[in-house]
This record gives structure tokens, C-alpha cells and sequence, in this order.
């Protein structure tokens, strides 16, 4: 057997050897296993095209989160003056609109097939999340657009939320606050949250159809239930 006595994990232990690097490790691979988190199958009914809305949701995110990004380098003058950065900031624009599009059926198609059910409610909530955040990334994308159109949403957004205290401190007036919002806060929770979605759809499974077989038999019945 290859490797020093120091390599090898100690058999005394159950193999707990490694530290804290090593129980981090461990910790990971028992919440979210290897085959689950990349498996190399999927059910037959996620053929169906309500699956595909999933798919095509983290697609427009990450065009929106790379276009967010090259347009944060090169800042606005670049996207008003430069017609790549025009081209640019149209593909930030419509990548967002597919994005909201896509999220809102794929969230519409999943609460009709109650994608809760199969201890999949937190997946379903991290997911309602997710749409909640990206309205506010949207109206903060809107706010910092510096055209009228901004100024008229601005102008009409601050009466309201003023009338329900937290124009205070999230002041829709301020560019600089909104731009920051923008491209940092609610883009992370964004991220955050659908990376945290994306694992939970991996351990907990693709939720069936209402009423799909499983290979999974119920006891005593001859009937068939989805996995837990």
C-alpha cells in the first residue's frame, strides 16, 4: 500500500482522521452525495417540457450575471457612449426579461404540480425566495437606468415607500444606493439562494407528476409512493 503512516487514515478511529478540512469533507459528502448532486440519470418524466423552464431560468442568470458584470467594469459612460456597450446593455436587459419570463412559469408550473410535496417544501420556498429578490435586483436595475424612465419610476416609488417607513434608509432617489443594491446586495441573495435551490433540488430529486408511479412500493398496498 502506497503512502507514509501519516497518509493513511487511522482504522482506530472509523478513518475520522483529517481535521477540520476532514470533517468539513465528510459533513459535505453525507448532506449532498456525489451521485445525487451530479447524477448521471433522470426520471423519464423530466423529459416533459414544464422541466425545461428550470434549465432555461439558470441559463438567462447567468447571461443576466455576466452581461451585470462587464457592464460594472466598463460603467455607465461605456453603456450610454459605446454602441458594444449599448449592445451590451441590451443583452443585460432582454437576458433579464427571459429570466423574470422563464422563473415565473417554471414557479407557476411547479405550484400546480405541488412541488412541496416529498419533504421538498424548503426547495419550494428557497425557489419563492428567489422570485421575491429578483423583483427587488429588477426595480433596483430599473432606478439606475439614469433616463426619464428612471426618474418617473424613482419619482413614483418614493411616495409609496415612504408611506410605509423605509424610504429612510432604502431611498430610491439616491444613485448611488440603488446602483450598489443592484449590483451588489440583491445579486448575491439572488445567487445565494438559487445555488442553495439547485442543491436541494439534487438531494431531494425532481419532484413527479401528480400521481407518477415510483419504484418505491408502499408496504402492504401493491401501490407505489414518491421517495421521501
Amino acid at each position: 500500500m502506497s503512502g507514509t503512516a501519516e497518509d493513511r487514515p487511522d482504522s482506530s478511529d472509523g478513518g475520522r482522521t483529517g481535521g477540520w478540512t476532514g470533517a468539513v469533507r465528510r459533513r459535505a459528502v453525507r448532506a449532498v452525495p456525489p451521485d445525487k448532486l451530479l447524477p448521471t440519470t433522470q426520471p423519464e418524466y423530466v423529459a416533459s417540457w414544464i422541466y425545461v423552464f428550470g434549465v432555461l431560468t439558470l441559463s438567462s442568470l447567468v447571461v443576466v450575471v455576466v452581461t451585470g458584470c462587464v457592464l460594472a467594469l466598463f460603467g455607465p459612460a461605456w453603456w450610454h457612449d459605446s454602441g458594444t456597450g449599448r449592445y451590451v446593455n441590451s443583452l443585460h436587459l432582454w437576458s433579464v426579461e427571459l429570466f423574470m419570463f422563464f422563473m415565473v412559469v417554471h414557479l407557476w408550473g411547479k405550484f400546480f404540480m405541488a412541488a412541496w410535496r416529498g419533504r421538498r417544501a424548503l426547495t419550494w420556498v428557497t425557489g419563492a425566495v428567489v422570485f421575491l429578490a429578483s423583483i427587488g435586483a429588477a426595480f433596483t436595475g430599473y432606478l439606475v437606468q439614469q433616463n426619464f424612465d428612471s426618474q418617473w419610476i424613482a419619482d413614483q416609488a418614493k411616495d409609496g415607500l415612504n408611506s410605509v417607513g423605509i424610504g429612510a434608509w432604502f431611498n430610491v432617489l439616491d444613485f448611488g444606493q440603488m446602483f450598489m443594491w443592484h449590483i451588489v446586495l440583491l445579486p448575491l441573495a439572488v445567487v445565494a439562494l438559487a445555488v442553495w435551490h439547485i442543491l436541494l433540488v439534487r438531494l431531494r430529486g425532481v419532484v413527479p407528476p401528480i400521481g407518477a408511479a415510483t419504484a418505491e412500493a408502499v408496504p402492504g398496498t401493491g401501490r407505489s409512493r414518491e421517495p421521501a
